[in-house]
């Protein structure tokens, strides 16, 4: 897959992607770095592995910035955009990426947690440096887009509608966002071959995947994606404020 974004487009911005040092957000963070930007890798607990990120983009002669940060603990997440500002000043960019639910011992709650509190926790942090002129991408499945009106695998539903919570509290958000000139964009796509999420679905239904894929013709992959979240970063807002990757046939509007 190819950098979908120009080289040098990105040059002199500054990107936070959270959840960016695997998958969908490690992808996502290299085009940015490759087209110019300045870039914030973004992890929870595996520092070996965003720290070797941040030296393959070294190696492209990119700045990237490692921070660790719990989205669920306010303080973390304040610490984060602390190191951020001292860096850098502020940022242009902020890619929402991380999201779960499907991990094993972290509470009954952790899913809304994660979904929704934390997606609103980390907008309210980041927008003392987001000027205007910046832009804010929030990255969901269409499983959790259309939950209102299309059931998804009951393995996957209670993700489902904290991802949809976690939207609609975004959603909300817009006219104060436009009011300081910052866009917003929701990024929704199908089940994505290779991640996380898609192999622990595969683990408790192992028709899952494969059904799915069935039934929409083709699943996009990781670097597939993230190329169209990267997009969503720069081209202008879409209708509805929504950016729609791959097929939504078998899914029903609200």
């Amino acid at each position: 897959m190819t950098n979908p974004l120009a080289p040098g487009s990105l040059a002199g911005k500054r990107v936070l992607v959270t959840g960016s040092s695997r998958g969908i957000g490690a992808d996502t963070v290299t085009y940015f770095a490759e087209a110019g930007a300045k870039v914030v890798i973004n992890y929870r607990n595996k520092a070996a592995r965003a720290e070797k990120l941040q030296a393959q983009l070294a190696e492209k002669g990119a700045e990237a910035l490692v921070v660790a940060a719990d989205l669920t603990d306010p303080e973390s997440v304040a610490a984060m955009f602390a190191q951020v500002k001292d860096a850098w000043g502020g940022l242009d960019l902020l890619v929402l990426n991380a999201s779960g639910g499907m991990e094993a011992g972290m509470g009954d709650d952790y899913a809304l947690r994660l979904n929704r509190d934390a997606q609103v926790s980390v907008l309210e942090a980041a927008l003392p440096l987001l000027a205007a002129g910046g832009r804010v991408v929030f990255v969901t499945s269409h499983q959790a887009h259309f939950i209102r009106t299309t059931p998804t695998m009951p393995e996957y539903e209670p993700v489902a509608k904290s991802k949809r919570a976690g939207e609609d509290a975004l959603r909300e958000r817009i006219p104060a966002l436009e009011s300081r000139g910052i866009d917003f964009v929701v990024v929704s796509g199908d089940m994505i071959e290779g991640t996380i999420t898609a192999t622990l679905l595969n683990r408790m239904n192992p028709d899952a995947i494969e059904a799915r894929r069935q039934a929409a013709g083709k699943l996009y992959n990781v670097a597939e994606f993230a190329a169209e979240v990267a997009l969503a970063a720069v081209e202008p807002v879409p209708a509805g404020h929504t950016r729609l990757v791959g097929d939504t046939s078998g899914f029903a509007g609200e």
